[in-house]
């Protein structure tokens, strides 16, 4: 019985961590249940200065326009993660697509 409940306070700080990194590197807690331990994080998108891509697209010979496309289509998307334990224990992430 303690093996069990130190197996599951192991988990549920590998689960704390876990959230704690996510929110220094810029993520926003959600959604969050503790009965069942899990959270949604999520981080808003990268603002693309179109003026300037444009201008480096000109002077590259339109060469940067694949960088360009990339930036508007990846980076400046809303990110969201799950982070959960599941039912043996183990702290997983899972990226959310919506």
């Amino acid at each position: 019985m303690e093996s069990n409940q130190y197996i599951k306070e192991e988990s549920l700080q590998k689960f704390s961590n876990i959230i704690a990194n996510k929110i220094h590197d810029g993520f926003v807690i959600t959604e969050k249940n503790d009965s069942l331990p899990f959270a949604v994080l999520s981080k808003d998108g990268k603002v693309v200065d179109h003026s300037f891509n444009f201008l480096l697209c000109c002077v590259t010979l339109g060469l940067w326009s694949v960088a360009w496309i990339y930036l508007t289509r990846v980076s400046s998307r809303q990110k969201k993660i799950l982070v959960a334990i599941d039912e043996d224990g183990n702290t997983f992430e899972e990226k959310m697509l919506f």
